[in-house]
């Protein structure tokens, strides 16, 4: 028969596999981030719109519409 130590060690072995098996997932979960966190960083320049194009966009517009505006503003006067 199993003594009691014998019968720890088994089940200290045990546990100390669930948990490796367990950590082992983790990092495996981890390093496909980072992977897919590298894969976005170089695709998000070319999918979205910078700031400083989107401000000069915007002025662009503010003066197409301040145009309108002064156009409008002088069939009224006439």
């Amino acid at each position: 028969m199993l003594d009691a130590q014998t019968l720890i060690n088994l089940g200290l072995a045990a546990i100390l596999a669930a948990v490796g098996w367990f950590a082992r997932q983790v990092w495996d979960a981890v390093k496909a981030l980072q992977k897919d966190v590298q894969a976005l960083e170089v695709e998000m320049p070319k999918t979205y719109v910078t700031k400083t194009d989107f401000s000069e966009t915007m002025k662009r517009i503010e003066i197409m519409f301040q145009r309108i505006s002064d156009k409008l503003d002088e069939k009224v006067d006439k």
